[in-house]
């Protein structure tokens, strides 16, 4: 499968990124924060266009499922389970996990992490390609607490957090189209289903 389609929209960017023949098309606005619902059709029609694609040329449709911005995550899983379910194509779910991920120049054990805003964050950990601490909502102790353990903090955003932690930042862009290559090639299609690495207020408040 060479041909695809994949978005990103689980954070203030916006990444479109399309795929034909192994050749890639990039859109990648930074600054895109309660805008996703506007802008995300603009720049689909026009990395396709620019590309040569259409969506029937896709053999895929992939979306960041999380964690992250609750409404952005929605957002991007809509429109492509639509173009799913309107072309009988398969879906490749991609965490933004993944994305800092398969973009870290670290080899060993690295914390991924995603602004949760008021000083939290969610975090996932790995060692090469494999998840070695689970999706979770961490604090800015907690993840501090990590570092000390041995994890190299990576993200795709610059994080509002202590200076005394040293934070990788990397590519978003690249991210995601190495992720959607390697998880492809790796056969991890399914459903797109919305990563949630915190309990809703409504969960949170039913147990209190």
């Amino acid at each position: 499968m060479k041909n695809f389609l994949a978005v990103d929209t689980s954070s203030e960017y916006l990444t479109v990124i399309a795929v034909k023949d192994g050749n890639p098309t990039i859109s990648h606005l930074p600054d895109c924060a309660m805008k996703h619902s506007v802008a995300l059709l603009n720049e689909i029609d026009r990395v396709l266009d620019k590309s040569g694609m259409t969506l029937a040329d896709c053999d895929f449709f992939s979306a960041v499922v999380g964690a992250g911005s609750f409404t952005g995550i929605r957002i991007g899983i809509s429109a492509m389970k639509g173009f799913c379910l309107a072309l009988q194509k398969p879906a490749l779910p991609v965490t933004s996990f993944d994305v800092v991920a398969y973009n870290s120049v670290e080899t060993g054990k690295r914390l991924c992490l995603v602004n949760a805003m008021h000083d939290a964050y969610y975090a996932c950990g790995y060692e090469g390609e494999s998840v070695v601490y689970p999706p979770c909502y961490l604090t800015e102790e907690e993840v501090l607490a990590l570092q000390k353990q041995g994890y190299a903090l990576v993200s795709a955003s610059k994080l509002p957090i202590s200076a005394k932690a040293e934070v990788q930042v990397v590519d978003g862009k690249t991210g995601l189209l190495n992720a959607v290559n390697a998880l492809s090639e790796q056969g991890k299609f399914g459903e797109l289903v919305a990563l949630y690495a915190r309990k809703s207020s409504a969960e949170l408040n039913l147990k209190a």
